[in-house]
């Protein structure tokens, strides 16, 4: 039986075996909602005020919903058997607390009894999904941003950055945005957060930002319930934000000077090998212009050498960048089971959570 590999983000959850030229298999979302025993939400409730987020802002913070969470998708989803129990890989934030490491791999052990267990940074992985071991890694997460320089499959820590902004943050500005023209609107999160994935678009640079603030054609969008709104320049202002951050109120530079100030506090003699290999992860890159702009500032930005993003294989599939550290665990999992480079049972019993720290690195 091939391993399991997850990527467990705060919006999504990522799992399947490890086929590393596939997308995974299950992707679902990782909210769940508390259900009474009688099958009825909890305390007659709408199930919309009793949903629990197993991780906020990338880490596990509600480990018995995670817990439920990973019976779901082990036993009932991939087909796991109790008592047959396979191996896992899971990937890792950049910057996992230390207890939040021995926690997982202490419940692996001794509630999901697996045989084998490893862990690996998401930037890493994100690196060997499209065929590198050295390069930067810049992931735009649900809840959060984090930016690795990565040299020889060990990431630089001196060097990587985490902001505490994410997708979830944008949206809550881009129902303000909306808010603003269309003043009579109650939509849920979720909703706008549909319309956000939808609608959202860069702007070519900041001028061409300024000028749409006035001349941006406006568009008519009919909601389920038959409300209609009108979207116009509020759909530039979610990517202009990772660009601008002042416009989210936050005193911050933008993302590619971001990347630049991360690198630059690395040896200089890897500074053209990180920065020509860049790697940009998460489902917020998608969005439509993202790309060119980024490329647009990078030939702008303060540095002698200038960013440049690396283009996934052919053979990998489609949307990679939603799910690269998915496909970069599927890769590393074909080595480190096979070559025993991973936590076994009898590791764990002999020294215990701890062991993560010494084999998982």
């Amino acid at each position: 039986m091939e391993a399991v590999v997850i990527d467990a983000g705060s919006k999504l959850l990522k799992a399947g075996f490890a086929v590393p030229d596939q997308a995974p298999s299950m992707i679902i979302p990782t909210q769940m909602k508390r259900v009474a025993e009688d099958g009825s939400t909890a305390d007659g409730l709408l199930s919309e005020d009793v949903s629990i987020d197993p991780i906020t802002r990338g880490f596990v913070r509600d480990w018995d919903a995670m817990e439920d969470l990973l019976q779901h998708v082990l036993y009932t989803g991939l087909g796991w058997e109790m008592g047959n129990e396979g191996q896992i890989l899971f990937t890792e934030p950049l910057s996992t607390p230390k207890t939040v490491r021995e926690q997982l791999v202490q419940m692996m052990f001794e509630t999901f009894n697996v045989s084998g267990f490893y862990a690996s940074e998401q930037a890493v992985l994100s690196l060997y999904a499209v065929g590198r071991i050295s390069g930067c890694t810049v992931d735009i997460g649900h809840g959060k941003i984090d930016i690795a320089p990565v040299i020889e499959g060990a990431v630089q820590h001196i060097g990587s950055r985490r902001f505490e902004v994410g997708g979830i943050d944008l949206t809550k500005f881009f129902s303000e945005e909306l808010g603003k023209s269309n003043p009579k609107l109650n939509l849920s999160l979720t909703e706008v957060e549909r319309l956000k994935e939808q609608y959202s678009s860069c702007a070519e640079d900041e001028l061409a930002y300024e000028k749409l603030q006035g001349t941006c054609s406006k568009e008519q969008h009919t909601l389920p319930d038959g409300q209609v709104i009108t979207i116009g320049r509020e759909r530039y202002a979610v990517g202009e934000a990772l660009f601008q951050p002042s416009i989210l109120g936050l005193e911050a530079h933008g993302i590619v000077e971001q990347l630049v100030r991360s690198i630059s506090t690395v040896s200089s003699e890897n500074h053209r090998q990180l920065l020509e290999n860049t790697v940009l992860c998460g489902g917020t890159t998608s969005m439509t212009g993202f790309e060119d702009r980024f490329q647009k500032e990078a030939s702008l930005s303060s540095s002698a050498i200038r960013p440049s993003l690396v283009k996934p294989p052919e053979y990998m599939p489609e949307n990679l960048a939603m799910y690269s550290a998915w496909v970069g665990g599927a890769i590393l999992a074909k080595v480190v089971f096979p070559q025993n480079q991973h936590i076994t049972k009898a590791d764990y019993d002999e020294v215990g959570p701890s062991i993560v720290h010494r084999k998982c690195f």
